[in-house]
């Protein structure tokens, strides 16, 4: 998968911009999303318009400081969306008209020479626009386009040229032989120290100052474990840390980074230990079905005794118990330790997350559970499971068909779950279990 293309929705406060979001990306999207092991900023999504899709950013969701005048804002703003994105949607507002705000900002993004579209936003009533409209062509942006954020009229309109102004879409041409690794984790964790090794050259900034890596970095390799793209990512920081917006911006490059990559590896710091913040790392990573190990580095910093790294391990067993199946490798950016063993279970755990089962194998498995350990039922109506097919992998994906699916409680789908992952050997890749009703056992056909 490539990388998409960033468009930043830029403009004053109260111009719209979130509702236009809101709207763009066809829901209502929460600051907070309750997750297991991840909580995060809602200031991006995936849109799609035409078949061709792109990542939104709201820059209302990352205004730095609520208490800097208007024109600051826009400007960081305007600032941070020239340096990131790959076009940009300015929103202005027909009631207030063109404000010495919106005539700074243009002048901005003129010189920039960034793409910029223009939206007049709050022309709600359907027809010509009123002629109040006309006066932003006075922005030296090229033809505005009316759009009401709360209606949707004109959406269609300002999404069209925004697909003019993408960049082409050129595939990554890494082949099905090579897997494409993020690695994630806290700043200063030794992300790129870890990937500098591996290359034997200094591939990556290193330094011990938190946040230097601002964006992803791919770097392709070949090792005696086979070919690797390693996508060095910004540091994912606690939200609380995230004090300016360019920060904001690198958290999306890393999230964007997992999206596109076969297997998550996340380094934690062995001196250290795992903290709060590395589970909402690894929660984005397990939320999004990946492949994942955990590479606990500065083991060589670590003074050693018997069963050291069979109580880390433990310890690391109850940190992580949201996504159990996740292996560990103790390792050393610094001395290369187990670096190679790290690269076995990559290839391990990718070849997992693609596994694909064949119906009848996974049927039989169905059938023996269900006659080991009979189904739930509730109020003299029982759980039927008629069969279960595999949807899809990366991660693998399973379809139930059940009579009644409120029936199918988390504990028992998790019983078939295990028993899917023991038959078939899964020990180390999420698995998602789909429940669809068929033909409701109380409703006459």
């Amino acid at each position: 998968m490539m990388s998409l293309p960033i468009v930043a929705v830029v403009g004053r406060p109260n111009v719209g911009k979130s509702t236009l979001f809101n709207k763009l990306i066809g829901q209502k999207l929460s600051i907070v999303e309750d997750t297991p092991g991840v909580t995060r900023d809602r200031i991006y999504s995936k849109c799609e318009w035409l078949g061709h899709e792109f990542m939104l950013v709201d820059t209302g969701g990352i205004e730095p400081d609520s208490d800097d005048v208007i024109l600051s804002q826009m400007r960081r703003q305007a600032e941070l969306a020239i340096t990131r994105a790959d076009v940009i949607i300015f929103v202005t507002d027909i009631r207030s008209g063109v404000t010495a705000s919106d005539m700074d900002v243009a002048s901005m993004l003129q010189k920039s020479g960034k793409p910029v579209v223009l939206c007049v936003n709050k022309c709600d009533a359907v027809g010509e626009p009123p002629m109040e409209f006309y006066e932003f062509y006075n922005l030296g942006l090229g033809e505005p386009i009316a759009v009401s954020s709360v209606h949707g009229h004109g959406t269609g309109d300002l999404l069209d040229e925004v697909l003019k102004e993408l960049p082409e879409e050129n595939e990554e041409d890494y082949g099905e032989d090579v897997i494409k690794v993020a690695v994630i984790g806290k700043p200063n964790v030794g992300k790129s120290s870890l990937i500098n090794k591996i290359c034997g050259e200094e591939r990556v900034i290193v330094s011990d100052i938190a946040g230097t890596t601002r964006d992803a970095t791919d770097t392709f390799v070949e090792i005696p474990q086979g070919k690797f793209v390693l996508i060095d990512t910004a540091g994912i920081r606690r939200k609380s840390k995230v004090l300016d917006a360019v920060e904001k911006y690198s958290v999306l490059r890393s999230y964007m980074a997992v999206d596109r990559a076969d297997v998550a590896v996340i380094v934690i710091d062995a001196e250290v230990g795992f903290t709060e913040q590395d589970s909402k790392v690894a929660g984005y990573a397990h939320e999004k079905g990946k492949a994942c190990v955990v590479a606990v580095n500065k083991w060589d910093a670590i003074e050693k005794e018997t069963n050291t790294m069979d109580e880390f391990r433990k310890k690391l067993e109850d940190d992580f118990s949201f996504m159990s199946y996740v292996p560990f490798v103790f390792v050393s950016a610094k001395t290369g330790l187990r670096l190679d063993k790290l690269f076995e279970t990559v290839n391990y755990v990718a070849a997992q997350n693609a596994v694909r089962i064949p119906t009848g194998r996974l049927n039989d498995v169905l059938a023996y559970a269900t006659s080991r350990v009979q189904p739930p039922s509730d109020k003299g109506r029982r759980l039927k499971i008629y069969y279960m097919t595999q949807a899809s992998t990366k991660p693998p994906t399973f379809i139930a068909f059940v009579n009644r699916a409120e029936l199918f409680h988390f504990s028992y789908q998790r019983y078939i779950e295990n028993q899917i992952r023991e038959t078939f050997s899964l020990d180390a890749t999420p698995i998602v279990i789909k429940v669809r009703e068929r033909d409701r056992d109380d409703v006459k056909s």
